[in-house]
């Protein structure tokens, strides 16, 4: 593992532990030539997924993207990271669970704007807006009714 701080190549384990999530491992690592240390964690490989998006075109799913839409939809809310980290963990396990080697992005954004909508009412409209991409007012106080009734 190079260090991040000066490329070295020499660096070493101090303490391995089972992570937050228990899907991965959390290793605190020193650099012998700078030594400052860093956190680095080991997560088991899965079979690769395919993500078809509307446009039919297909990339490998990315997690980050998830993380991100997550993050400006939960922009200046009341939510802390830790709730945030563990959405898109909850997220990533429930399309992976679904055991598919590809699957539509649509299905993606669904399982997100149901998760949000568990988590806080502004996120999931956010959220909402974009990927449905409204094209009037009226189509967003449609959804708003929607979460009110209930």
């Amino acid at each position: 593992m190079k260090c991040p701080f000066c490329s070295s190549d020499n660096t070493r384990v101090i303490d391995s532990r089972p992570a937050d999530d228990n899907n991965s491992i959390r290793r605190r690592r020193m650099c012998d030539v700078c030594k400052k240390r860093f956190t680095t964690y080991e997560k088991v490989e899965t079979i690769p997924l395919i993500v078809i998006k509307k446009d039919n075109n297909r990339e490998q799913f990315d997690r980050s993207k998830i993380e991100a839409g997550i993050l400006r939809a939960c922009h200046k809310r009341p939510i802390s990271v830790n709730k945030i980290n563990k959405l898109v963990d909850d997220i990533e396990t429930e399309i992976f669970n679904m055991e598919e080697k590809e699957i539509p992005s649509t299905v993606i954004g669904e399982i997100v704007m149901d998760k949000l909508k568990g988590l806080e009412a502004v996120a999931y409209v956010r959220f909402a807006s974009v990927y449905r991409e409204f094209k009037d007012v009226n189509t967003f106080m449609d959804e708003l009714k929607k979460i009110l009734d209930k």
